[in-house]
């Protein structure tokens, strides 16, 4: 059965309680449980990750391959925009990945406007809460042909 591994980066442990305004109200549990449903209906293997640690990380997506992963399905979050080590990870791994993001990066400050992962990625969803990572999730499935 295909695998996805999903990676949720910094502070994404915290989501329904920080800014409430900008992420929602959706908890990271709440993702994931999603997700597995939805993985189970499309006979996918899931696995679930949230990380606050850079190094970690990319010690993940690095072993993606190893460990039979089919596609990668990540929010770096802040590492999105500072992180060259999860870009070359990301770009040295070997599988698909799709970055995703709840809020639409674009549309807030000036320095999230930049994505250092997105380049290296098969695509980029952004801003649907939720279904920013339903879509990327899809998308990750499509990719490797399920």
């Amino acid at each position: 059965m295909p695998k996805i591994l999903v990676i949720h980066g910094p502070n994404l442990n915290l989501l329904g309680t920080r800014e409430v305004n900008i992420y929602g109200d959706i908890t990271i549990s709440e993702i994931n449980k999603e997700l597995k449903k939805m993985a189970k209906k499309r006979k996918v293997d899931i696995e679930t990750i949230q990380s606050n640690h850079e190094g970690e990380i990319v010690d993940i997506i690095g072993k993606a391959n190893s460990k039979k992963v089919d596609a990668i399905l990540i929010n770096p979050a802040a590492y999105t925009h500072t992180s060259v080590a999860i870009r070359d990870a990301v770009s040295a791994c070997g599988v698909p990945v799709v970055e995703a993001h709840l809020s639409n990066i674009y549309a807030r400050e000036e320095f999230r406007h930049t994505s250092l992962v997105a380049p290296v990625a098969k695509g980029q969803i952004c801003g649907f809460g939720l279904m920013s990572y339903i879509l990327g999730f899809e998308a990750a499935i499509n990719l490797i042909g399920k």
